[in-house]
């Protein structure tokens, strides 16, 4: 079994900051790419910012400059600084980790968080 837990979202004024954090448990071989996605109400689910195993990042636009993606592999942890919150920025965000496991053989498959609100008030 296999588990992402997210922490860190919460209530918080435009321009202010939070820090979300997503760490994996159970049985891993290998954590691949890991990144985070967003949804509000009746929309898409969309990327925000993914990081691979190497620490190669890649950001949507709207969130360029503003928002920070990192990882510590030792912890299986993967973390979203954000910075200069818009309420815009107002959505459920959702960790994902594409994992590797050894099952009789190597089995890679897309893993997600439970999701966690992230609230910026005008």
């Amino acid at each position: 079994q296999v588990q992402l837990v997210e922490s860190g979202g919460g209530l918080v004024q435009a321009g202010g900051s939070l820090t979300l954090s997503c760490a994996a448990s159970g049985d891993i071989f290998r954590i691949n790419d890991m990144g985070w996605y967003r949804q509000t109400p009746g929309n898409r689910r969309e990327l925000v910012a993914a990081i691979t195993n190497a620490g190669s990042t890649n950001y949507a636009d709207s969130v360029k400059a503003q928002f920070t993606i990192s990882r510590d592999n030792a912890k299986k942890t993967v973390y979203l600084q954000m910075n200069s919150l818009k309420p815009g920025d107002t959505a459920v965000y959702y960790c994902y980790a594409q994992i590797t496991r050894f099952i009789e053989h190597y089995v890679t498959n897309p893993y997600w968080g439970q999701g966690t609100q992230v609230t910026v008030s005008s």
